[in-house]
């Protein structure tokens, strides 16, 4: 629930206190937000790009609901640290992770955030102990400073400075990527984007100015996968807009069933400088 976070929550325009006030929350200065229906708030005051729309949105619950990465799951969880406190997963889509991470951690809150609205419809009521708010990473987050014990980010944009700002002297920053061989058995119109060669060397890069590396783990998982989880994979991310649908339905067909499909991600773990 949004209660459960306020506390950690900045007014995005004078990065004052937030309280409740009906259906909004509002800061002394007379900063207002409503709250949707779905239970988010929009502390935004823009935004960059509206992420995930809808059809990704839906496919990443299909795929997600069906177990298919709960090897995952089982990374974030082992690399985040016991002691209790705000878990914020920056770049949160459905919330599906975070919502592992406060199961395994029944002390701690959690706080989603996204751009995408369709994501933070679900990310809202991903788990009794979070509350997601509409927040774009590449700018300042409305929350406060030091406050986190974990953040993650899970194939998402990374925010170094923020990230620092946020989170506490003792906490962590858990960082998901894909690997150069990540779902590498799809080809053609079924690969999503494929990653740069060099990627591990730059969210390093990207990151070295506040956080100092402290594990690195490099998770092979094979998948057998039916057809309908691999349209599923296909839809949730970025290459689903490379391809028509007649072309992802036509290599779909040739696919055998089950198909064995292998997910090579990092998942590293860093600590503040």
């Amino acid at each position: 629930m949004l209660a459960d976070v306020l506390a950690y929550l900045r007014c995005p325009v004078c990065h004052d206190r937030l309280a409740q006030s009906g259906p909004a929350v509002r800061c002394p200065r007379g900063h207002t937000y409503d709250v949707a229906r779905q239970g988010y708030v929009a502390l935004a005051t823009r935004v960059t790009h509206h992420g995930d729309d809808a059809a990704m949105v839906a496919a990443r619950e299909r795929l997600l609901a069906s177990g298919a990465y709960d090897f995952l799951d089982a990374a974030i969880v082992a690399a985040t640290p016991g002691h209790e406190g705000l878990v914020i997963d920056a770049g949160a889509g459905t919330g599906h992770h975070l919502a592992t991470v406060l199961d395994a951690r029944p002390g701690s809150v959690g706080l989603a955030l996204d751009v995408s609205k369709p994501a933070l419809r679900r990310a809202a009521r991903c788990h009794p102990r979070a509350g997601a708010v509409l927040a774009d990473t590449w700018r300042r987050l409305p929350v406060a400073d030091r406050v986190a014990a974990v953040v993650l980010n899970v194939f998402a944009p990374r925010n170094g400075a923020e990230f620092a700002r946020v989170l506490r002297r003792d906490g962590v920053l858990v960082v998901v990527t894909p690997a150069r061989e990540h779902l590498a058995e799809l080809t053609g119109a079924l690969r999503p984007v494929r990653v740069d060669p060099d990627k591990e060397r730059r969210v390093d890069a990207t990151l070295s100015r506040w956080f100092r590396p402290e594990d690195r783990r490099r998770v092979r998982h094979r998948m057998e996968l039916g057809r309908d989880q691999v349209a599923a994979l296909v839809a949730m991310g970025p290459g689903a807009r490379h391809a028509t649908p007649a072309e992802v339905a036509a290599a779909l067909a040739d696919l055998p069933e089950p198909a064995t499909v292998t997910a090579v991600v990092d998942v590293r773990r860093y600590r503040p400088r």
